[in-house]
Protein backbone atom coordinates (compact mmCIF):
# COMPACT_ATOMS: atom_id res chain seq x y z
CA UNK A 1 0.00 0.00 0.00
CA UNK A 2 1.11 3.68 -0.68
CA UNK A 3 1.19 6.56 1.31
CA UNK A 4 1.95 9.19 -1.40
CA UNK A 5 -0.63 11.12 -1.08
CA UNK A 6 0.13 11.51 2.35
CA UNK A 7 3.63 13.71 1.75
CA UNK A 8 1.74 15.46 -1.20
CA UNK A 9 -1.33 17.08 0.31
CA UNK A 10 -0.83 20.77 0.82
CA UNK A 11 -0.62 21.86 4.35
CA UNK A 12 -4.19 23.34 6.19
CA UNK A 13 -3.79 26.61 7.48
CA UNK A 14 -5.96 27.88 10.62
CA UNK A 15 -6.31 29.73 13.52
CA UNK A 16 -3.45 28.99 16.00
CA UNK A 17 -4.94 27.42 19.52
CA UNK A 18 -3.59 27.60 23.06
CA UNK A 19 -2.14 24.46 22.97
CA UNK A 20 0.01 25.03 19.61
CA UNK A 21 1.50 27.99 21.21
CA UNK A 22 4.65 25.01 22.96
CA UNK A 23 5.32 23.95 19.37
CA UNK A 24 5.12 27.66 17.78
CA UNK A 25 7.50 28.40 20.45
CA UNK A 26 9.61 25.74 19.47
CA UNK A 27 9.95 26.78 15.69
CA UNK A 28 10.07 30.39 16.55
CA UNK A 29 13.47 29.54 18.76
CA UNK A 30 14.89 26.99 16.45
CA UNK A 31 14.51 29.85 13.55
CA UNK A 32 15.60 33.21 15.14
CA UNK A 33 18.54 33.99 18.16
CA UNK A 34 15.83 36.11 20.29
CA UNK A 35 12.85 33.42 21.18
CA UNK A 36 10.06 33.98 22.84
CA UNK A 37 8.40 31.91 25.54
CA UNK A 38 4.71 30.17 25.41
CA UNK A 39 3.95 32.99 27.97
CA UNK A 40 5.10 35.48 25.60
CA UNK A 41 3.44 34.12 23.03
CA UNK A 42 -0.11 33.51 24.76
CA UNK A 43 0.29 37.30 25.64
CA UNK A 44 0.60 38.70 21.83
CA UNK A 45 -2.36 35.86 20.68
CA UNK A 46 -4.93 37.67 23.26
CA UNK A 47 -3.67 41.23 22.42
CA UNK A 48 -6.75 43.01 20.24
CA UNK A 49 -5.87 43.13 16.22
CA UNK A 50 -3.31 40.09 16.64
CA UNK A 51 -3.95 37.07 14.34
CA UNK A 52 -1.94 34.22 14.62
CA UNK A 53 -2.14 31.35 12.31
CA UNK A 54 -0.45 27.96 11.82
CA UNK A 55 -0.08 25.52 9.10
CA UNK A 56 -0.38 21.44 9.47
CA UNK A 57 -0.24 18.73 8.09
CA UNK A 58 -3.63 17.98 5.59
CA UNK A 59 -4.15 14.22 6.16
CA UNK A 60 -5.60 13.18 9.53
CA UNK A 61 -3.10 10.47 9.82
CA UNK A 62 -0.17 12.77 10.13
CA UNK A 63 0.61 14.81 13.25
CA UNK A 64 -1.71 17.82 13.96
CA UNK A 65 1.41 19.57 15.89
CA UNK A 66 2.12 23.17 13.52
CA UNK A 67 4.72 23.07 10.82
CA UNK A 68 4.59 26.79 10.69
CA UNK A 69 3.43 29.95 11.75
CA UNK A 70 2.65 33.64 11.20
CA UNK A 71 1.76 36.45 13.94
CA UNK A 72 -0.19 39.56 11.86
CA UNK A 73 -1.21 42.51 13.70
CA UNK A 74 -3.53 44.63 12.35
CA UNK A 75 -4.23 48.76 13.35
CA UNK A 76 -6.55 50.71 11.47
CA UNK A 77 -7.02 49.84 7.76
CA UNK A 78 -3.17 49.00 7.60
CA UNK A 79 -1.35 45.56 8.61
CA UNK A 80 2.46 44.19 9.83
CA UNK A 81 3.59 40.68 9.81
CA UNK A 82 4.97 39.94 13.14
CA UNK A 83 7.22 37.60 12.44
CA UNK A 84 6.63 34.70 10.23
CA UNK A 85 8.83 31.32 11.00
CA UNK A 86 8.31 27.31 9.61
CA UNK A 87 9.90 24.13 11.33
CA UNK A 88 14.15 23.79 9.88
CA UNK A 89 13.09 20.29 8.73
CA UNK A 90 9.79 21.69 6.97
CA UNK A 91 11.44 24.69 4.71
CA UNK A 92 11.13 24.88 0.98
CA UNK A 93 7.93 23.15 0.56
CA UNK A 94 6.10 26.36 -0.33
CA UNK A 95 4.70 26.54 3.82
CA UNK A 96 6.15 30.12 4.17
CA UNK A 97 4.10 30.92 1.25
CA UNK A 98 0.68 29.19 2.15
CA UNK A 99 0.90 31.03 5.51
CA UNK A 100 1.25 34.22 3.85
CA UNK A 101 -1.42 33.59 1.38
CA UNK A 102 -3.82 32.96 4.08
CA UNK A 103 -2.83 35.77 6.35
CA UNK A 104 -3.27 38.33 3.03
CA UNK A 105 -6.95 36.84 1.98
CA UNK A 106 -7.62 37.21 5.98
CA UNK A 107 -6.60 40.87 5.62
CA UNK A 108 -8.33 41.56 2.94
CA UNK A 109 -11.44 40.22 4.38
CA UNK A 110 -10.55 42.22 7.22
CA UNK A 111 -10.82 45.60 4.77
CA UNK A 112 -6.86 46.54 5.30
CA UNK A 113 -5.34 48.42 2.82
CA UNK A 114 -2.00 47.21 3.26
CA UNK A 115 0.70 44.99 4.74
CA UNK A 116 3.84 45.66 5.63
CA UNK A 117 6.95 43.70 7.32
CA UNK A 118 10.54 44.31 8.14
CA UNK A 119 13.22 41.67 6.58
CA UNK A 120 16.77 41.31 7.32
CA UNK A 121 18.05 42.02 3.58
CA UNK A 122 20.42 39.24 3.90
CA UNK A 123 17.23 36.80 3.85
CA UNK A 124 17.40 35.72 -0.07
CA UNK A 125 14.91 33.09 1.18
CA UNK A 126 12.33 35.62 2.77
CA UNK A 127 13.14 37.95 -0.15
CA UNK A 128 12.01 35.43 -2.61
CA UNK A 129 8.88 34.67 -1.27
CA UNK A 130 8.00 38.60 -0.30
CA UNK A 131 9.08 39.53 -3.76
CA UNK A 132 6.91 36.50 -5.44
CA UNK A 133 3.90 37.72 -3.42
CA UNK A 134 3.99 41.24 -5.15
CA UNK A 135 5.88 42.87 -2.19
CA UNK A 136 7.65 46.22 -2.82
CA UNK A 137 10.59 48.11 -1.09
CA UNK A 138 9.36 51.36 0.90
CA UNK A 139 12.41 51.52 2.85
CA UNK A 140 15.82 50.62 4.88
CA UNK A 141 16.70 50.52 8.11
CA UNK A 142 20.52 50.33 8.34
CA UNK A 143 21.68 48.30 11.64
CA UNK A 144 18.37 47.46 12.52
CA UNK A 145 19.38 43.30 13.14
CA UNK A 146 22.32 43.22 14.92
CA UNK A 147 22.32 39.34 14.78
CA UNK A 148 22.40 39.50 10.95
CA UNK A 149 24.59 37.53 8.36
CA UNK A 150 24.93 40.89 6.63
CA UNK A 151 24.97 44.46 7.50
CA UNK A 152 21.99 44.25 9.37
CA UNK A 153 19.92 46.69 6.76
CA UNK A 154 16.35 45.21 6.96
CA UNK A 155 14.31 46.40 4.24
CA UNK A 156 10.67 47.83 4.89
CA UNK A 157 8.16 46.46 2.73
CA UNK A 158 4.45 47.14 1.35
CA UNK A 159 1.80 45.18 -0.21
CA UNK A 160 -1.51 46.72 -1.22
CA UNK A 161 -4.30 44.67 -0.67
CA UNK A 162 -6.88 46.93 -2.48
Amino acid sequence: MSFWWFWTQPPVVEEALDEDLPKIAEIQSSSFKHSWNVDELARMKAQDGVIMLVARRASPYGTRAPLGFVILRTAADEAEVITIAVHPRQRGRGIGKKLMEAGLFRLYAERCDHLFLEVDASNEAALLLYRGLGFKEVGKRKGYYSDSGGDGTALVMRIDLR
